[in-house]
């Protein structure tokens, strides 16, 4: 069941998505050569933790998952597209690190990812990770009321498709209040015009996922959780928390 949030809830929500907003600011300041996943994860904990707040992915544990996520971030680094364990891993120079963090504040959720490079670079990756901005952007733009979710959805498609990025098949965005995952599904590709009416009060987490491989397949990595590229090329990852109001799409996870 789809709900449509009031401007209060809307409100709150705006709240719990700052904290997130602080949490991925505070993990990128922290994310340097020599930093590890673990530390990175504490980064985030923290701003959680002195925000009032409680996390969303720490013992969150989906039909598909075979244990409980062990941590408040998702860190998934290089062939890693989403939902990396953090772990003792050390970040090297050129790594490309997605982090994807979620918290609840008052009752409320937000969700939020971001991509970026630690240290020198490759273009490769920095085109990727534009892209990814781009397609997100994309798909914010398209969340207006009198649309329909598949107008998001192509939006975000077009940009992968162009860039001939992969999308990992069957992964997307969701709907998202209460809890950090509800309906309705949001797919990362589709054509434009179809499925659900964009209404005001409609809240969704757009989160494009571009394999620079340009494949849609992934494989499941023996913890459960981690998806990797099939081809070990690499992946980036963004998301924000988008309200459709009368007034256009609005951001709730931005500092």
């Amino acid at each position: 069941m789809v709900e449509l949030k009031s401007a209060a809830a809307i409100g709150a929500m705006r709240a719990a998505g700052q904290v997130v907003a602080q949490a991925l600011a505070a993990v990128r300041e922290a994310a340097r050569v020599g930093t590890s996943l673990l530390e990175l994860d504490e980064v985030a904990a923290t701003v959680i933790a002195r925000a009032g707040a409680a996390s969303t992915f720490k013992d969150y544990q989906p039909r598909f998952a075979p244990t409980p996520f062990p941590a408040v971030t998702c860190v998934s680094v290089n062939d890693v597209i989403v939902h990396g364990i953090p772990d003792g891993y050390r970040l090297r120079d050129g790594d490309l690190v997605s982090v994807d963090c979620g918290a609840e504040l008052a009752g409320w959720t937000g969700d939020a990812a971001t991509s970026f490079v630690v240290g020198t670079a490759r273009p490769a990756d920095l085109r990727l990770i534009a892209a990814a901005e781009e397609a997100l952007a994309a798909g914010i733009a398209a969340a207006r009321p009198g649309g329909r979710l598949g107008d998001i959805s192509h939006a975000v498609g077009a940009v992968c498709r162009r860039e001939r990025f992969g999308i990992p098949d069957g992964f997307g965005g969701h709907g998202i209040g209460r809890l950090m995952h509800e309906d309705p599904h949001v797919p990362n590709d589709g054509p434009p015009g179809r499925g659900f009416p964009l209404r005001a009060g409609l809240v969704l987490a757009i989160e494009p996922m571009l394999l620079a491989g340009g494949r849609d397949r992934y494989q499941t990595a023996a913890d459960g959780w981690a998806l990797r590229t099939t081809d070990g090329s690499r992946a980036a990852h963004v998301e924000h928390t988008v309200a459709v109001t009368a007034d256009g799409p609005r951001i709730l996870t931005l500092l």
